[in-house]
């Protein structure tokens, strides 16, 4: 009769505990629906945003309009452009090749595209996944595609410092990790991503510039309604859906895509307080990722990607409508994940 009772106690504690949590859940998404309400009604936030705890989706919504013409609503199935932050794409195809023994971080630039002017010779590949190059940025006026990209580089006669002295932000260091990808694999770096990113993490719904004629497209728009140029035909910008966002983070801190070692080697960033690595901002304990924060911004599409492994939440904003609030969301996202007091975001007066 004893056994009995503490076997129907255990059962009846257990039971309260899943109850406890479950109430505490639903709060959880009420309170972020609330906030994602009116983060929208009043005109802070066009998108769609997913939150996922303890491996589970817990928040999947759409709050807006595909386009400036504000004719037809979003959903989740719409895919956005995630600006910066598909330089991880870049920088995990260049960790693969490492794996594979086909090049080393201390590798020289010019060893994979000689015809570089000198200042090739100096530049590594840990500078270019670190921003350390020296490389001037982009003249964006020249470019109109690919090769302009590239003819631009061969006429940068010289380096704005020393690699690997300082820290300079730009994306010229992207385009020519992509260069170098294709020099090593011998296929377009589209090409490559689609085979060797996409398809093993299941991103059965992203695609990459430049693309034609693809449906469920969110088009980005101003506060005026003057809808963004059409992206030039240049390779690498990508537009996904939040799902396949998720899909992305979890191969990478699951090491289904690079090892540990290698993406602990890829958060690693140049010395100085307010600087990025490849993977954006990557917080390691005992070469463990701990914290993984990216945001991206195109024209007027801004993008932000939030993981904590510790709490084990990851919290995505895709908007096609800027208004740079998507960091003030998130935090209050995560602020209700983690049972803390957190503040709605307001609009900023014009």
């Amino acid at each position: 009769m004893i056994q009995y009772t503490r076997r129907t106690f255990s059962i009846f504690a257990v039971l309260l505990i899943l109850t406890n949590n479950l109430f505490a859940q639903n709060k959880q998404i009420k309170q972020i629906n609330s906030l994602m309400k009116l983060s929208h009604e009043i005109g802070i936030f066009n998108g769609n945003v997913l939150v996922a705890k303890n491996n589970k989706i817990i928040y999947n919504a759409s709050f807006g309009f595909t386009d400036a013409t504000k004719t037809n609503k979003l959903s989740p199935d719409y895919r956005f452009n995630i600006g910066s932050i598909t330089k991880e794409f870049s920088a995990v195809a260049l960790m693969q090749l490492k794996d594979q023994g086909k090049l080393t971080l201390d590798d020289k630039v010019s060893k994979f595209i000689p015809e570089l002017p000198k200042w090739a010779n100096e530049v590594s590949i840990k500078n270019l996944l670190q921003y350390t190059s020296g490389i001037p940025n982009i003249n964006w006026k020249n470019i109109k595609n690919d090769k302009d990209l590239f003819d631009g580089l061969m006429g940068a006669d010289s380096l704005d410092f020393k690699p690997g002295t300082a820290y300079d932000y730009n994306n010229n260091n992207l385009f020519l990790r992509q260069f170098i990808v294709e020099r090593v694999t011998k296929m377009p770096f589209k090409e490559y991503i689609e085979k060797f990113i996409f398809k093993p993490c299941q991103m059965t719904s992203s695609v990459m510039t430049p693309f034609e004629n693809e449906e469920k497209i969110a088009r980005g728009f101003n506060n005026n309604l003057v809808p963004d140029k059409p992206d030039l035909p240049i390779t690498g910008g990508t537009y996904v859906t939040t799902i396949d966002l998720l899909k992305w983070t979890n191969y990478l801190h699951q090491n289904k895509i690079i090892t540990k070692k290698l993406l602990y080697e890829l958060g690693q960033h140049f010395d100085l307080p307010e600087t990025q690595s490849a993977l954006g901002q990557a917080k390691f304990k005992n070469e463990n990722l701990i914290e993984h924060l990216h945001d991206g911004r195109a024209g007027n599409y801004e993008a932000i990607l939030v993981s904590d492994m510790n709490e084990k939440f990851t919290v995505i904003l895709l908007d096609n409508n800027y208004n740079g609030k998507v960091f003030e969301i998130s935090d209050a996202i995560i602020s209700i994940l983690k049972n803390q007091k957190y503040s709605f975001p307001k609009r900023t007066i014009d």
